[in-house]
């Protein structure tokens, strides 16, 4: 062995990233590592989650809070026609209300991650460039069914029931998370797009009026014609409806074509915001200064 030579030590730790010409191996190599990678920023992210009590506070204390004001504060002055019981409708308005807030949790934790200059790490290593961006939304989703399991306890405890079968119980939870899915790539371009982390606060902004102009706690047939439209047509309306109906909670629902399909478009909504923010976050990503 001539001086300065590095020897070249086994290892049958996994298979390794690159091949012996220091190219990969080809498509199935690349997909292999791409799992990988974001399996590991989902254990990060996970990880810091944890080990930050008042976010877990934050996100749980803020359902439940919700559950409290418009059961018990507003649901007797409320009434959405048709004789239905306000807590019955106003609870699975209150799963999509906090499946769409949660998104900007995610614009802050990029911000932040960008900010401290970990991203900046991240990008220098020999990882799958993907993986940053759906290790992020993949925690987001875990997060987001905690959450919901915890919401979903507070509510039988105050009264809600599911009367759908089993099958169309959990078929409803699916469509929060996949709302969630869909939202958190908007969550993750919107934090690479904020130049610092009080302007990721300041999306918040955008946020509420987000959930809040939906059927989530009013029919839109209640609304003024124009606002009606507005919620109709609001993905978080869509979900909110679609759960209903698999919850067998009654609803009171106009006569257009989106509140009588809303189970379609709460598939429907979701596949598209991926299908446009997706791409456009990893795009973003990667284009990040260095």
């Amino acid at each position: 062995m001539s001086a300065g030579t590095v020897p070249q030590i086994p290892c049958d730790d996994g298979p390794a990233r690159w091949g012996p010409s220091g190219a990969d191996d080809g498509p199935a190599r690349r997909l292999y590592w791409a799992f990988a990678d974001c399996l590991t920023i989902v254990r990060r992210d996970l990880t810091h989650l944890v080990r930050q009590p008042v976010i877990i506070a934050w996100q749980l204390g803020f359902p439940i809070v919700s559950v409290l004001l418009f059961v018990y504060v507003f649901g007797s002055a409320m009434n959405v026609g048709g004789g239905v019981d306000y807590p019955t409708f106003a609870m699975p308005g209150i799963f999509a209300m906090t499946i769409s807030f949660g998104f900007m949790n995610t614009a802050v934790a990029i911000v932040v991650d960008r900010d401290h200059g970990v991203t900046d790490r991240f990008r220098s290593l020999p990882m799958a460039t993907s993986a940053v961006v759906s290790g992020r939304g993949v925690a987001d989703v875990i997060g987001a069914a905690v959450d919901l399991v915890v919401l979903a306890a507070i509510a039988v405890v105050v009264g809600w029931r599911s009367h759908g079968s089993p099958a169309a119980t959990l078929a409803a939870f699916g469509l929060l998370l996949l709302l969630r899915f869909a939202l958190t790539w908007i969550g993750v371009f919107l934090g690479l797009l904020a130049p610092n982390q009080e302007s990721a606060g300041g999306l918040y902004a955008v946020a509420f009026p987000f959930g809040m102009i939906s059927s989530v706690f009013t029919p839109p047939s209640m609304m003024p014609d124009w606002l009606g439209t507005i919620a109709m047509w609001n993905p978080v309306s869509s979900t909110a409806g679609a759960i209903r109906e698999l919850f067998g909670n009654p609803a009171t629902t106009g006569g257009s074509w989106v509140e009588q399909h809303a189970v379609l478009m709460a598939v429907l909504w979701p596949v598209a915001l991926t299908a446009v923010f997706l791409p456009l976050a990893v795009r973003r990503f990667r284009r990040l200064s260095r």
